[in-house]
């Protein structure tokens, strides 16, 4: 895999594929090439694809005791796009990829040409209490130790044990980031897509509906049938919806690249906001 130096990281990416580039943001405690495996082969086809390990995760090292939050995801997929040279992106991402896939649309607009979200609330309950139950070290290794396995080798790379530090300060996050009103949603001006599944005991469905009603261009997929991990649960599903998204944004996207220009990196957006 190679790295990119970003936000005082070195950020661990997978890329593959030809044409406009796609940027896909894993969910909590995993890492992009397996959350995401299933959809490479079809989406390598008509994307350029970006896919990095977010700080603590797999390769991409970070003690989250030096600090982790969603503001400092989106500074790496800000740093990480800018190191890549990437003005304008399709951007996609999975739960905990998706609230920073979602905070990003919202703070740099201009830099999408589409948003995919899947498994992403702006709500706090219940992710919030689903989170702290599931995200528990001590649950995990009592009642499922070959989950307690698997994140250790996951996350070897960051130190043993490393993952049981990991998970009470995603959880943390998830308790304490600044929520998302219905002001912020309306500065997301590119096509997007809310996918949720029917039985995410994360995001309610109802949850859903009232993110994709409050994005100026939002769509909804309702997922039958499936939990929050629609991409690995439901495959075929989410990839058939996301193709026909792409299918039927595919000139807006095209338009929002084109009619750009040359945007502010995020570094230089945010000096620009400082001298204000």
């Amino acid at each position: 895999m190679p790295t990119v130096d970003a936000n005082g990281l070195a950020i661990h990416y997978h890329e593959e594929g030809a044409g406009p580039p796609l940027v896909m943001l894993h969910g909590a405690t995993s890492s992009g090439r397996e959350d995401f495996l299933a959809q490479m082969p079809a989406f390598r086809k008509a994307f350029r694809l970006y896919v990095p390990d977010a700080r603590g995760h797999a390769r991409t090292v970070w003690d989250v005791r030096r600090g982790f939050s969603t503001d400092i995801l989106v500074a790496d997929v800000g740093a990480f796009v800018d190191a890549l040279g990437l003005a304008t992106f399709h951007l996609l991402g999975l739960s905990m990829g998706g609230m920073t896939a979602l905070q990003f649309a919202v703070r740099y607009p201009e830099r999408l040409r589409t948003l995919v979200l899947a498994g992403c609330d702006v709500q706090r309950e219940p992710r919030t209490a689903v989170s702290r139950r599931l995200m528990d070290p001590a649950r995990i290794e009592r009642d499922d130790p070959a989950w307690a396995a698997e994140l250790e080798s996951r996350h070897a790379v960051q130190g043993p044990g490393a993952w049981r530090r990991l998970l009470p300060a995603i959880a943390e996050d998830v308790a304490t980031q600044p929520l998302l009103e219905p002001k912020d949603l309306r500065r997301v001006s590119c096509p997007t897509l809310v996918i949720v599944g029917d039985r995410d005991q994360f995001v309610p469905v109802f949850h859903a509906e009232q993110l994709h009603r409050q994005l100026p261009d939002g769509q909804l997929f309702v997922v039958p049938g499936c939990g929050h991990n629609v991409p690995a649960l439901r495959p075929q599903l989410f990839g058939e919806a996301c193709r026909l998204f792409y299918q039927d944004t595919e000139r807006t996207a095209r338009e929002r690249a084109e009619g750009a220009g040359s945007p502010l990196s995020v570094g230089q957006r945010r000096m620009a906001d400082e001298t204000r």
